[in-house]
């Protein structure tokens, strides 16, 4: 099929700044595009070449605007499944398949699955509800401290709490959920695995993250992961296996924990670009949305490997402050070599929203990292 510059239609579901930055690779090859998304301010309504508002859990919505493109992708989990599954059943290509989002979408299912598919991961028990869970835990089931999560409708740190105390189960919200062992650990680290539908798959480098102790948000993602290459290679050979048992097309960004032992435990996964591969858009010779499209599209992937160190730092909104917002001293980070600023676009900010990211690449990884603070500690994301 021509996709460049014809009569082809790309379809997204979600319009966020995810969305914002595939379209930046869909302009670069000239491919129509629509994107649905619930917001009329969404950031992927700028870039693309037809924009829908819409419930992305709406039957009907999705299943209408799936109609009018002839490959489908996403990049937010939270979609209407059966709406998904007809259009697939109708012809429309679907990547990720409903059947790979299926086993992803709730934390509960996706942790079962890698207990069926003996893929390492941190013991857990699953939930109806916090009831069910405080019961658990007064019996002795579980013991405190253990990760609580809600199974859905969980992102950025939202629907994760550590359990120290019985008192911190208190204001739980009333969902499924999951209580999970706390795992001892050394690094958390990601890998992004791509996939086409002929069967061509790659990895990404492992990367290393570091994540803001409050918010349970990443606050640094360095590329490549300071570990020992034998972990490395452990962890990716692992992540290919967990993108084998998905049978997922597109990427899949598999996020692990790093024992003290040097053991490889998966945490979750994402079937869509992911924050730990946004370092990928200076870093690498093909970025984690480039080779997402080439993958659902069937075209041959790109080169994965890195050109130089990359370190990713996420821009949150500061505490304290909600409104109109102003990236304070971004002028002064735009003078620094190596230093590329993304703004989402999202013209509100709020304490600990993703507002933004800034890339650091350098030759030497101890200076790219020693930037990345630099670059934390001068720019602020504050409002009006």
């Amino acid at each position: 099929m021509n996709y460049f510059s014809s009569d082809f239609k790309l379809g997204i579901l979600g319009g966020g700044q995810l969305g914002k930055m595939l379209l930046s690779d869909t302009r670069k090859f000239d491919i129509q595009t629509y994107v649905l998304d619930p917001s009329d301010e969404a950031p992927s309504k700028i870039a693309c070449n037809k924009f829908f508002q819409g419930d992305l859990m709406d039957y009907e919505t999705v299943y209408n605007f799936g109609k009018q493109v002839d490959v489908l992708t996403f990049e937010i989990e939270l979609v209407n499944l059966e709406a998904l599954t007809q259009l697939e059943n109708e012809g429309v290509k679907v990547y990720p398949s409903p059947k790979t989002l299926k086993g992803i979408q709730n934390k509960g299912v996706q942790k079962d699955f890698y207990t069926e598919s003996k893929i390492p991961t941190a013991a857990y028990l699953r939930f109806e509800s916090p009831e069910h869970l405080q019961k658990s835990v007064g019996n002795s089931e579980i013991t405190i401290p253990f990760v609580w999560k809600c199974t859905e409708f969980g992102y950025d740190g939202n629907g994760v709490k550590i359990i120290r105390q019985i008192s911190d189960m208190d204001d739980l919200p009333n969902v499924e959920c999951i209580a999970e062992t706390m795992v001892p650990f050394k690094n958390e680290l990601a890998v992004i695995v791509v996939r086409n539908p002929s069967g061509e798959i790659k990895t990404y480098p492992v990367v290393e993250m570091e994540f803001h102790p409050e918010a349970n948000q990443v606050e640094y993602v360095i590329c490549p992961a300071r570990i020992d290459e034998k972990v490395a290679e452990k962890a990716r050979a692992i992540a290919l296996n967990v993108s084998e048992k998905f049978n997922h097309v597109g990427l899949l960004a598999v996020e692990m924990f790093q024992t003290n032992e040097d053991e490889i435990l998966v945490n979750e996964v994402a079937p869509r670009p992911h924050n730990s591969g946004h370092y990928s858009i200076e870093a690498s010779y093909t970025s984690q949305f480039e080779n997402h499209l080439r993958a659902i599209l069937d075209l041959p992937l790109g080169n994965t490997d890195s050109k130089v160190a990359g370190v990713m730092v996420n821009l949150v909104g500061a505490e304290g402050f909600s409104g109109d917002v102003v990236y304070e001293n971004i002028e002064t980070i735009l003078g620094w070599d190596g230093v590329t600023p993304h703004i989402y676009g999202k013209k509100e900010t709020r304490p600990f929203r993703k507002m933004g990211h800034v890339t650091i690449v350098n030759e030497d990884m101890v200076e790219a990292r020693r930037i990345a603070e630099e670059v934390k500690n001068t720019i602020r994301v504050i409002s009006i």
